[in-house]
């Protein structure tokens, strides 16, 4: 099936299945946390491509460059941040108090084989507001992904399974105001970046 390969976040969000390490808590950055609501490592992959597939290239969050389309359809115990089909862009997102957020680095869904090969050279890092974000890997993960006509992933109206692979990380909600988050990821000679700007609710917003 034609799509367009190996993104970054949203995960990448994609949303879960299979077996993905567990991120744990870190001293040096005190952000990550496996413990968000909605993203047991478990399920976090096939969701996040539904959500990346859930939209046509005209409005999808993956193919956007300035995040203006990052809020659709969102659910509604996580909140989703895309990566981009190669290269770096610069997005402005708003998103309401007490979600936790959920992207990859660089992910991909493809066969069993050529995620091995992914992982073997996948690299990225996170760094929110000055700290560094605690990353993951998952693997292993049969997905269930269910498409719209005419969206860049699959490119197709359905549900298909694919293997799924890839650099992830998860925030506990974040405190209401402006974040400014980076993201960086790469296999072989793949490379996508996102710089974003977090702009989060208040609870009387939400």
């Amino acid at each position: 099936m034609p799509r367009r390969s190996a993104l970054l976040l949203p995960l990448a969000l994609g949303l879960l299945a299979g077996c993905g390490v567990v991120a744990q808590k870190s001293s040096a950055d005190g952000i990550a946390s496996s413990e968000s609501p909605g993203s047991a490592a478990e399920s976090i992959q096939g969701r996040w491509w539904t959500w990346a597939a859930s939209e046509s290239e005209s409005t999808n969050p993956v193919a956007d460059t300035t995040g203006e389309f990052c809020d659709r359809n969102q659910p509604e115990d996580v909140w989703f941040l895309a990566g981009t089909f190669g290269g770096t862009v610069q997005r402005t997102c708003r998103l309401p108090a007490g979600r936790a957020v959920v992207f990859p680095l660089v992910n991909l869904v493809a066969s069993e084989a050529q995620c091995e090969e992914f992982m073997i050279a996948a690299k990225g890092r996170a760094v929110l507001d000055g700290k560094p974000v605690t990353s993951e890997r998952m693997e292993d993960d049969d997905v269930a992904v269910t498409g719209v006509a005419g969206n860049p992933l699959t490119g197709e109206d359905g549900t298909d399974t694919f293997y799924a692979c890839g650099l992830w990380a998860r925030l506990q909600p974040l405190q209401p105001g402006r974040h400014e988050l980076t993201i960086r990821g790469s296999s072989g000679g793949f490379r996508v970046g996102v710089d974003y700007t977090l702009i989060v609710g208040t609870a009387q917003q939400a």
